[in-house]
């Protein structure tokens, strides 16, 4: 069955609103987990905008899944990486002044950067992944840095889907299918719902696991997280 990963990013953006520790992130953590999440994902950026240095030390005391960091493979990364050991690191190809990962990464362009990054998290022992769009070529190339998964860009096919499920699902389909041939576990985030998240899943079985975060976010406050966990995972189950 296709993991989830509930990425509490925007926990910490509420909390960094007021100040203080409500909602306590470690928390929402601890009980995502226990409302059947299968991992936690975060993403610290250098601003710290939502999740902190000091929330992913504190993070990593206590989630008992698979903890999941992403971000840009500066020094701070690294270093986070190299002392948490993580289940898994995700790469992402972000500037420091995006407001959201919004591209994949030129796979071609950066290979030897990629394969470095790759080979440093398996001395770690730390499950690697790469950021990455539909583009063959980028996923043939990232592939050839050895790293363990890709995490498909699911933004264009959010954007899409409304309009039409079929156009949408369609490169996503061949991308994670030359994946598989190649050998790549195949991660997925970035606007995934409740709308759209089992047609995908049903047209991508090879779905390992999905990342998600201001969606499920948003959509507790109308459900409850609890229950909102459960539909999710409801979707994934089929």
């Amino acid at each position: 069955m296709t993991k989830l990963s509930v990425n509490i990013n925007k926990i910490a953006t509420i909390r960094n609103a007021r100040g203080g520790n409500t909602p306590n992130v470690v928390q929402v953590a601890i009980d995502c987990e226990r409302f059947g999440a299968d991992g936690i994902t975060v993403h610290p950026r250098p601003d710290e905008r939502h999740i902190t240095h000091k929330d992913v030390y504190d993070l990593a005391q206590v989630v008992k899944t698979e903890f999941n960091i992403e971000g840009y493979p500066d020094d701070r990364y690294m270093q986070i990486i190299r002392e948490v050991k993580p289940a898994q690191a995700t790469l992402v190809p972000d500037p420091p002044n995006v407001l959201t990962s919004n591209a994949g990464w030129d796979t071609k362009k950066h290979q030897s950067l990629l394969t470095d990054l790759v080979h440093q998290f398996r001395e770690m022992g730390v499950r690697s992944s790469i950021f990455i769009d539909t583009n063959l070529e980028n996923i043939e190339y990232a592939a050839k840095t050895g790293v363990d998964r890709i995490e498909l860009y699911t933004g264009p096919f959010a954007d899409e889907f409304p309009l039409n499920p079929e156009k949408a699902i369609a490169d996503y389909v061949k991308a994670a299918n030359f994946a598989s041939e190649l050998g790549l576990g195949i991660n997925a985030g970035h606007d995934l719902s409740l709308d759209n998240l089992k047609f995908f899943k049903q047209q991508i079985p090879q779905l390992l696991e999905v990342s998600i975060g201001h969606a499920l976010i948003s959509d507790a406050l109308y459900f409850g997280l609890e229950n909102t966990i459960q539909r999710y995972k409801l979707l994934l189950a089929d």
